[in-house]
């Protein structure tokens, strides 16, 4: 196991100038600047490419966790390869500061060839797989499309995999929905899963697919049960970017009012940018694995409502609206992580607390809406 550092900024440097905050070639945007973790990679696990450097894919690369990954890997001395589809508008916005580092590929988790292709020319040593359709909500309303990309999608990955070069080490993004209305609480690995939505149902099948392609082929292949993990650069759709964006508004006199559905679904919440750290430690294990990331601490919605609202110095009485669309037709109640494993194994820490990232997300769409930048594009869409 290769030595690293996993110490994140301190909270208090996330208030300096934001170009002291990156060492990217060309500055980053000021809404995109937060505090990454910095570990150094000292060996690698398995033979570099031919340029020395180790090579990582990551499909969904124009996403929350696939930008900080790609960050982190690039400080890390990675060579970058980023999958996308292809669209007739190109949401890169989280990823342009790294345009000239990292180089950019179309590839369809629904078209298998291409995903083949994608991998004979980058020729990666990690794959990342982050593309999904991750709105839940967008899940009920498209559960077939949802299963092909969320689902199958990921079949046809492994598939690639195993068919261009079997020792490339895969990293399948599960997700805390899977457990939906829980057996037991706290949710760990071993916790049965019982999903609630068309989301959660693919991610079940997109997580034992990877298990059996590890155990029936013998792929370095391991799934991160990552609960909720937030930052400035998730979607706008989001229910906590709905909130930072929200109070941010009414706080600058741009909104009245801020409409969400259940105040009482509770959650655990993290930081994206300490997430993906974990991501990447499991690869770099000696034998695969999957893990449950998570802080172990939960929150309710109303919580991250009235933390949102008192940082602005505003009672969020007078604008918050509950509308009654907005309900899931099937909720998950509350949620709650176990992450013992992956902070043994991983030696993996959570740093940005609750209040800390409700904080940083606020005063991050403050200083855009103050700004006029525009807001983060959906990061919840199908990204490859």
């Amino acid at each position: 196991m290769r030595e690293y550092r996993t110490d994140a900024l301190p909270v208090e440097e996330r208030r300096q100038d934001p170009a002291a905050l990156t060492s990217c070639r060309r500055p980053i945007p000021t809404d995109q600047v937060h505090p990454l973790p910095a570990p150094r990679v000292q060996d690698a696990h398995d033979t570099p490419g031919m340029n020395g450097q180790r090579t990582a894919l990551i499909t969904g690369i124009t996403g929350q966790d696939g930008s900080y990954l790609a960050e982190f890997l690039l400080e890390n001395g990675y060579e970058v390869w980023g999958m996308m589809r292809r669209a007739s508008t190109e949401n890169v916005e989280r990823i342009a500061h790294l345009a000239d580092r990292i180089t950019l590929v179309q590839g369809d988790l629904l078209d298998q060839l291409s995903l083949i292709r994608v991998l004979e020319e980058a020729r990666p040593n990690e794959v990342y797989n982050f593309a999904a359709q991750s709105f839940v909500p967008t899940s009920w309303r498209q559960p077939v499309l949802t299963a092909e990309f969320t689902a199958v999608g990921v079949t046809r990955m492994l598939e690639a995999v195993r068919a261009v070069d079997p020792s490339i080490r895969f990293y399948q993004a599960s997700s805390s929905e899977m457990f939906g209305q829980a057996a037991e609480t706290p949710q760990s690995e071993t916790t049965p899963f019982h999903p609630r939505s068309p989301y959660g149902v693919a991610k079940v099948y997109a997580h034992f697919a990877t298990l059996n392609y590890r155990e029936s082929y013998g792929l370095f292949a391991v799934s991160g049960i990552l609960f909720n993990h937030e930052s400035p650069r998730r979607g706008i759709e989001f229910v906590t970017r709905k909130i930072s964006d929200g109070v941010a508004r009414i706080k600058l006199g741009l909104s009245t009012e801020l409409r969400l559905g259940n105040l009482d679904a509770k959650r655990d919440w993290g930081f994206a940018g300490e997430y993906v750290v974990a991501t990447w430690l499991m690869l770099q294990q000696d034998e695969p694995r999957d893990y449950v990331i998570a802080t172990g601490v939960q929150h309710s919605v109303r919580d991250f409502v009235e933390a949102a609202f008192e940082h602005v110095g505003l009672d969020p009485d007078p604008y918050v609206v509950i509308d009654p669309d907005l309900i899931r037709p099937a909720e998950v109640d509350e949620l709650v992580g176990d992450a013992s494993r992956g902070r043994g194994e991983l030696g993996w820490e959570p740093r940005i607390s609750f209040r800390e990232l409700v904080e940083m997300m606020v005063d991050s769409d403050l200083g855009r809406l103050s700004t006029g930048l525009p807001a983060s594009a959906r990061a919840g869409e199908a990204s490859a």
